[in-house]
């Protein structure tokens, strides 16, 4: 899913979540803190549906579809300043385009341009990063020493803002 440029070390033995975007659901994403992102990866790839079923049925389905990703590091002062949190926004059927506020791309199947971008984009928490034209999946992964919150489980509700990851090193 992230590719073979990115230091997977970084990620071993963190955590994430995976917010499915449903085609009546709100369909942008949002800083989840002050941060900066420095650096997006564009993958192409299939647009499977993200649904149970399809994950059940398609081996590796966030690996194989179309999806971005998105390091970013938190800003500011406290215990989280300067860690790391990715989002990586998968495409799925009926999708087939992602679109980020910072980059004047739009990521789709048949996008042909540069991969990998070089950035220096800030964002406060809860800024809007980006869309999809209909719903999908966006991955939130965090490296060892955060933890999900609690009341987070398959099929919750999550709204906007709503706390997701806990800093606990």
């Amino acid at each position: 899913m992230l590719g073979t440029e990115e230091n997977l070390e970084d990620w071993r033995d963190g955590t994430f979540v995976t917010l499915r975007l449903t085609s009546t659901m709100y369909h942008r994403f949002h800083a989840p803190h002050d941060c900066t992102v420095d650096r997006v990866r564009y993958f192409s790839g299939d647009t499977w549906n993200v649904n149970l079923i399809a994950l059940t049925r398609v081996e590796k389905l966030f690996c194989k579809n179309e999806r971005a990703f998105i390091r970013t590091r938190f800003t500011g002062t406290g215990p989280m300043a300067g860690q790391r949190v990715a989002l990586v926004p998968v495409a799925a059927i009926l999708v087939a385009s992602i679109r980020l506020h910072f980059l004047d791309v739009l990521f789709h199947v048949k996008y042909a341009g540069a991969r990998t971008f070089a950035c220096d984009a800030v964002f406060q928490r809860g800024q809007e990063m980006g869309w999809f034209q209909h719903g999908s999946t966006v991955i939130v992964l965090a490296p060892k020493g955060f933890t999900l919150c609690e009341g987070l489980g398959q099929g919750a509700r999550v709204r906007l803002g709503q706390p997701l990851l806990r800093w606990r090193a």
